[in-house]
């Protein structure tokens, strides 16, 4: 499979989980911290929180592109994505994570919601990405 890159950020990190992450333009920054289920003291963002948030924002805009594609479908003015992400020791050695994806399309037909979240997960890099390799379930509210 290849890709035809349309745009590219670079961000560095430094100091781990307890250090600062920047993207190289400088319109992203972000302090780190480990959360205290980790050890840490809870101060500052971690990891997790940026996947979650970055996964939900791009699986809801990759349903705006599906929706717009099927010239029938449109997604309801409250319409929101929810990503919960866990970490946690695999039981082979190591660490995973988790991810619990919640979409709510308030009011729209249980049947045309499946099919659209069916090809929302065709199209989102994050879960084309994370096919097969993260533990994903996926709730439709509606």
């Amino acid at each position: 499979m290849s890709v035809n890159v349309l745009y590219r950020t670079t961000a560095r990190a430094t100091g781990g989980r307890d250090g600062h992450a920047e993207t190289l333009d400088g319109q992203f920054k972000v302090d780190l911290g480990t959360p205290k289920e980790l050890g840490g003291n809870g101060q500052g963002n971690n990891p997790e929180q940026l996947f979650a948030a970055g996964y939900s924002a791009c699986f809801l805009g990759a349903m705006k592109f599906a929706a717009s594609q099927d010239k029938t479908i449109t997604l309801p003015d409250e319409t929101h994505v929810t990503a919960t992400v866990g970490i946690g020791a695999r039981t082979d050695g190591g660490f995973g994570i988790t991810v619990d994806l919640e979409v709510s399309l308030p009011g729209m037909d249980r049947s045309v919601a499946e099919e659209l979240v069916k090809k929302t997960e065709h199209i989102c890099p994050y879960a084309h990405a994370t096919k097969g390799n993260i533990a994903t379930t996926i709730k439709i509210e509606n």
